[in-house]
């Protein structure tokens, strides 16, 4: 027996309430979350391979990556471009690619180790070239090749 106010004896455990369930946030995302995650391995492993074949030596200023980000974000320009002029793109072709490979491709994580190593190191002329160089390319690399892209676009419209 239970009491439910002082007092009150009940013959079993007090009633239970229902609450109503909410549906789970990523019903239905399972497809985006593998395009990323398969975009996202492809992507590093690009970048990875990259390291391997073009490796900074310390101190030096990280071309490798330098590139990579700036040519990743050239490619982010073109794809979201064409994607946004295409009339109906599949809807997990901007995940993959763009999330995804792209995503995964860039490394600006490593980009902010690279710019404290170099900083650490007593390198803060390269450390800030590096900074200030990567922020300036990557931001003109999707500005020119979304520009670049969208006038191919209009041009093969046109015709």
């Amino acid at each position: 027996m239970s009491t439910t106010r002082p007092g009150t004896v009940t013959d079993g455990p007090p009633p239970r309430t229902r609450t109503p369930r909410r549906p789970p946030v990523a019903r239905g995302q399972g497809a985006v979350v593998c395009a990323v995650s398969l975009g996202g391995g492809a992507g590093a492993v690009a970048r990875y391979g990259a390291g391997l074949l073009w490796p900074a030596p310390a101190g030096a200023f990280p071309w490798t990556t330098f590139l990579i980000n700036v040519v990743g974000c050239a490619l982010i320009g073109v794809l979201l471009t064409v994607i946004s002029e295409l009339a109906a793109p599949h809807r997990l072709l901007r995940p993959f690619l763009g999330t995804g490979v792209l995503g995964g491709f860039t490394t600006f994580s490593t980009y902010a180790v690279d710019i404290q190593r170099l900083s650490a190191h007593g390198h803060l002329a390269t450390a800030l070239a590096y900074l200030t160089g990567t922020l300036v390319a990557a931001l003109a690399a999707v500005w020119a090749a979304a520009t670049a892209t969208r006038a191919v676009l209009l041009r093969r419209s046109a015709r």
